[in-house]
């Protein structure tokens, strides 16, 4: 794994989540050269090391995807030396993260006020299904329910298929995303006051404020969005079409590119059509253009639009599957594949950071640790000797 300059070098996190959102953010600082230590009860208790097949060599691909870049510590946090051990780490500690429900950190003895006392430049963030605050700060919060409740399912499908989830834990995704965001923000102010602060971040803000632009039709229109599936609720034509021998996807976002569309197929005369002539009208006459539409590309492979909506500057886009992007010219030459050696597992291969920075890349340092691979390193950084640990390890205390 590479050796460059980092971006977040000298920042540490104690990272005390599990599953997604909170490790896929720590993750990230981590790509950025955070030093992120990932905490874990003994034996190690984030569900996703179980979460499978497929698995190789006992080691879960879903684990994987979210933990590079990380070292592993395993703690007790429900005996008094394991939170004994946290607090000695916050003293020098930029950054906790956690993702217990409301109330959990502050039985453990590890809230906010807590860890502010020992270290007041500690920047301390919450990661909770619905936030700690509300009449449903105590209610469990799951992805496939924050899209269930947050409208996300409401919009997406079709009239057909009722509502669908999005393929991904796409909640977790986005929360894991505005943690990052909201740290690094925290960071920088600190530069300035000398002091950290609470983030209290939940699923559901973070995907009510996904809707963005549906939200905002609903705001001002009071009417409420019905599912389209790969059809937009604002510009007409962006969707799919089928092919001779697939689907692509044709996103035409203006009167000149749906111009270029009509000659494109064959039709020119619908640029003049007054039911076509602008998006809104496209917009109220949505089934009758797709169709029209249809029929022309169901004459040629997803290939040869492709590369006909290309040469016209049409954006478009075949639909790949996971097959597809391996074997993808672009993603191969943006590094978005990588391949790490792993103790356990073997060769590893991962999707690589998407940012790219000009003088301190993102780097890949550590594997994604196996559970407490780094608890004696860690401690003895802190001062315990070999009879500690193994009085610790005897109580099952790491």
């Amino acid at each position: 794994m590479s050796q460059l300059a980092k971006t977040l070098e000298g920042i540490r996190v104690l990272d005390l989540s599990r599953v997604l959102a909170g490790p896929y953010c720590s993750m990230i600082l981590g790509d950025l050269g955070a030093e992120v230590i990932k905490v874990e009860a003994p034996g190690g208790s984030d569900e996703t090391r179980k979460w499978g097949p497929p698995f190789q060599e006992e080691v879960s691909a879903y684990y994987l995807c979210a933990n590079r870049n990380k070292k592993s510590l395993t703690v007790n946090l429900k005996t008094p030396a394991g939170q004994q051990i946290i607090k000695k780490l916050v003293q020098n500690s930029d950054v906790l993260l956690h993702n217990f429900k409301t109330g959990t950190m502050d039985r453990l003895g590890l809230s906010y006020e807590n860890l502010k006392s020992i270290n007041p430049k500690i920047v301390y963030c919450s990661i909770t299904g619905f936030g700690e605050t509300g009449p449903y700060q105590n209610f469990p919060g799951y992805d496939f329910i924050i899209q269930a409740m947050s409208g996300l399912m409401s919009i997406t499908g079709d009239e057909s298929s009722g509502p669908q989830k999005v393929g991904v834990a796409i909640t977790d995704i986005l929360t894991g995303l505005y943690a990052a965001i909201g740290i690094q923000a925290a960071l920088l102010e600190r530069t300035r006051s000398g002091q950290g602060q609470k983030l209290d971040l939940s699923l559901y803000d973070s995907a009510v404020s996904s809707l963005i632009n549906i939200a905002s039709n609903y705001l001002m229109s009071g009417e409420i969005p019905e599912r389209l599936g790969n059809h937009h609720a604002n510009i007409v034509p962006y969707q799919t079409f089928k092919t001779s021998d697939g689907e692509m996807v044709v996103a035409v976002g203006n009167d000149q590119q749906f111009a270029k569309l009509t000659q494109m197929v064959g039709l020119p005369e619908l640029s003049s059509d007054p039911k076509f002539l602008t998006n809104p009208d496209r917009v109220d006459y949505r089934d009758e253009l797709t169709t029209l539409l249809q029929e022309r590309f169901l004459q040629h492979s997803t290939e040869y639009w492709t590369r006909r909506c290309r040469d016209n500057h049409i954006p478009c886009g075949p639909i790949q599957n996971l097959q597809d992007l391996e074997n993808d010219p672009q993603l191969k030459s943006r590094d978005m594949l990588i391949e790490a050696d792993h103790p356990t597992a073997g060769s590893i291969r991962m999707v690589g950071s998407p940012l790219k920075l000009s003088r301190t890349n993102v780097n890949y340092q550590h594997h994604p640790p196996d559970a407490g691979e780094h608890t004696d390193e860690i401690l003895k950084q802190l001062g315990f000797d070999e009879d500690t640990l193994k009085d610790y390890r005897n109580h099952n205390i790491i």
